[in-house]
């Protein structure tokens, strides 16, 4: 699907439940994303990421676009990146867990670990000691007992309250998505103040971090073809987990709404070091075995592949009809070409 503009056909790619992919807007707040590394003095990174998704090429499907060949930069903060590996990330993870279900019953539990906020300065090395803190988290007794699998993602946000104490400020924390036997409700049941006590003690600090604990609601049972198409799009409990867990990790706006403030070189720099090299998922237990058992690629790989984000479907074919679409940098827009 494509939209005119002053006789410019316009990128307006909508998917099979309606929603229009948000290229423009992801696009723009990779430019400016592109500016603030300019600022920082990273320049190679600026440049890779200011052409970062300038040419996308999609084959023209039944019920839409798909997206065919693009170039993408690998930035850790670069937004285009970032969104197009979250979506890869849940996808697979919505893979693992339906297979998981289908093998045996399983509950659900989204647990949030924090930490105290701290310093720019001192964010690197905290987020090196809350990974060696989870290492011994779920390697305690009640933990390992408990739990049947896990995956383990970080996210960090900056708090950009100017009228805050902790102005400026960073908070690292973790979103685990841990499944569970039914009998874990009656048997060896864990408590919220359980999981607070266990990883202030993995933590190694004194004071309670705050934890929060949920259960994911079971799945309905499906009926029919309307509510099994209901239940997809509207993404239930468990695959509303699913995307909060698979989050990637920094949110853009926590460095570009305050684009214009002379700290954000600082922020770029900070959090650009602090993610270095870092991996920023991890799973265990029965999920990790399905992942390495699906053949489920790497998603963290500077080689990444994110322009292919079901890899369990392959609609590659030389007679399909192609789309190319060109970030026109005056418009703001994605122009197509045919």
């Amino acid at each position: 699907m494509t939209v005119k503009l002053d006789d410019v056909e316009v990128l307006s790619d909508v998917s099979a439940t309606g929603k229009e992919r948000p290229w423009r807007d992801k696009k723009g707040r990779t430019m400016k994303m592109a500016e603030a590394f300019q600022l920082a003095g990273l320049e190679g990174k600026a440049a890779r990421m200011a052409s970062c998704g300038n040419v996308l090429i999609f084959n023209v499907m039944e019920l839409g676009y798909h997206l065919a060949l693009a170039q993408f930069c690998q930035v850790r903060l670069c937004p285009m990146c970032t969104w197009r590996r979250s979506l890869k990330i849940a996808n697979q993870n919505r893979q693992i867990v339906e297979l998981a279900n289908e093998r045996q019953k399983l509950r659900w539990i989204f647990l949030t670990l924090t930490i105290r906020n701290v310093e720019g300065k001192e964010l690197k090395q905290t987020i090196d000691h809350m990974m060696k803190s989870w290492d011994r988290f779920r390697g305690y007794k009640s933990v390992q007992n408990a739990v049947v699998g896990w995956f383990r993602g970080l996210e960090i946000t900056r708090n950009t309250k100017v009228k805050s104490k902790s102005f400026g400020t960073y908070h690292p924390h973790f979103h685990v998505l841990i499944a569970v036997r039914p009998s874990f409700f009656t048997h060896g049941y864990i408590k919220q103040s359980e999981w607070a006590d266990m990883w202030q003690k993995a933590l190694q600090v004194d004071y309670t971090p705050i934890t929060h604990v949920e259960v994911v609601k079971a799945r309905r049972t499906k009926k029919n073809l309307m509510e099994i198409a209901t239940e997809v799009q509207n993404a239930i409990s468990e695959q509303k987990a699913i995307f909060e867990v698979s989050k990637y990790p920094v949110k853009d706006d926590d460095i570009i709404k305050d684009f214009n403030s002379k700290d954000t070189p600082e922020v770029v720099r900070t959090l650009d070091t602090a993610l270095n090299r870092k991996r920023l998922i991890a799973y265990g237990g029965i999920l990790k075995d399905i992942k390495k058992e699906l053949g489920l690629s790497d998603v963290e790989g500077d080689s990444a592949d994110l322009v292919h984000i079901d890899e369990s479907k392959d609609d590659v074919a030389e007679e399909v009809e192609k789309v190319t679409a060109y970030w026109h940098y005056g418009l703001k827009e994605y122009v197509i070409s045919r």
